[in-house]
């Protein structure tokens, strides 16, 4: 086993361990420690909500989940001999929950899926689904049941959510700017249109003092994705994957988290892969001046690796971008994929499980997600692809009609949802 370079202990909260991660994007947050080009690290994780998330049978914590708080990140790790301008190479050479580990934490043989409420970040499908609600999944071996979602098992594809570098002083300036823009447009909008730097549960490492609150007044959220990599979300993104990260300060300063067991092309439901906290080991290389060798000035470029579920055989759905209204938008690809998920989770409904059980596995199962067609105006053509392989019952359409399922106790919503 690779050295374990940032160790965690599950029975004490993120901030109380041994060495303190973050969970903002700034230059000036110190690295914990320095990894050697060439060799390779284990890595823990821990759930981006740091624990707040409980295995029960209410939404009341999807619904008030601490969404300030988040990500809590492993690092950041300076890479010996990264400079801005060259390319960081990190290889996925494994990646889990929790080892034999059971007990109240994410990761420690289970995770959960959220839909979250409108006033509290939304989702791909808020204007359907304002409320909040959660399924927990139980982890055995590599597969993953729900007491919340039953008639459905399948295979993880366990990735990170979350992996990148430090922005330059000019790169987060860039970002600040560009996002405060965008949310002048519409101040009061619920769900916000982005989130500013906000000082408030800031975690920056050993920073104290008066360099905590400058950095805490200037930080980027790491909710979204940007140039440096950060939340991408990205499914295929398994052990094997090898990631060329542009580097814009001294040391790369890289970090890591929001693990999922699984998730589906889009993360459609905001908490939506199943999120667990867990170990990654990786192994760290650098080109030297890579991102003009190769036109990498901006974004992540990766090759996925070879471990995820192999399903052969699917039931595909497809959504143009039309409104529910029937309003038609000039090649909505965003609309199209939502209209293609929103076909699914109705068609699934037949079936017996409910609207919200349909689109919580939706977010946790490895659908396929794909722009079908976007040249052909007005209408774009969006796809989701359902592996057929992982239900109980067999949901291809038939002359006898949809086997009905026992939804059990359906998906927990939370009370006093308003």
């Amino acid at each position: 086993m690779p050295e374990v370079i940032f160790p965690l202990d599950s029975t004490k909260s993120f901030t109380e361990q041994k060495l303190t991660g973050h969970n903002r994007w700034h230059p000036d947050i110190p690295p914990v420690a320095t990894l050697k080009r060439g060799e390779s690290y284990r890595i823990d994780c821990r759930e981006w909500f740091d624990g707040a998330i409980k295995n029960d049978d209410s939404a009341d914590d999807i619904r008030d989940a601490p969404l300030n708080r988040v990500h809590a990140l492993s690092g950041p790790f300076r890479i010996e001999g990264a400079e801005p301008g060259d390319l960081l190479i990190v290889d996925i050479l494994d990646v889990g929950p929790i080892p034999q580990e059971e007990g109240p934490m994410a990761g420690q043989g289970w995770g959960y899926t959220g839909i979250f409420a409108q006033k509290n970040g939304g989702s791909f499908l808020v204007d359907q689904f304002p409320d909040a609600y959660k399924a927990v999944w139980d982890f055995r071996g590599g597969e993953c049941t729900s007491r919340h979602i039953p008639g459905v098992k399948f295979t993880g594809m366990v990735h990170p959510g979350l992996m990148g570098t430090a922005p330059s002083s000019e790169l987060l300036k860039t970002w600040n700017k560009r996002e405060g823009d965008l949310i002048a447009t519409d101040p009061q909008r619920v769900p916000p249109l982005a989130l500013p730097p906000e000082p408030d549960a800031a975690i920056l490492g050993s920073l104290t003092g008066t360099d905590f609150d400058r950095v805490a007044g200037e930080a980027a959220r790491t909710a979204p994705p940007r140039e440096n990599g950060g939340n991408q979300d990205i499914k295929n993104f398994t052990k094997g994957s090898r990631v060329f990260y542009p580097v814009y300060v001294s040391g790369a300063n890289l970090s890591m988290g929001d693990l999922h067991f699984s998730q589906g092309d889009g993360e459609i439901t905001f908490c939506g892969g199943i999120e667990m906290g867990g170990f990654i080991d990786i192994h760290v290389d650098v080109i030297k001046g890579g991102m003009d060798t190769y036109g990498v000035s901006e974004n992540a470029i990766f090759m996925p690796g070879r471990n995820g579920p192999v399903y052969s055989e699917w039931l595909a759905f497809s959504g143009t971008s039309v409104t529910l209204d029937g309003e038609q938008r000039y090649l909505d690809s965003h609309l199209s994929y939502q209209r293609a998920i929103l076909h699914a989770i109705d068609y699934l409904a037949k079936f017996g499980w409910s609207k919200e059980q349909a689109y919580l596995l939706l977010g946790a199962a490895p659908i396929e997600g794909r722009f079908s067609g976007v040249v052909d105006i007005p209408n774009s053509c969006a796809t989701v692809y359902l592996p057929t392989e992982i239900f109980d019952v067999d949901i291809r359409p038939s002359a006898s009609g949809p086997t009905q399922v026992d939804p059990g106790m359906g998906a927990p919503r939370a009370m006093n949802p308003g």
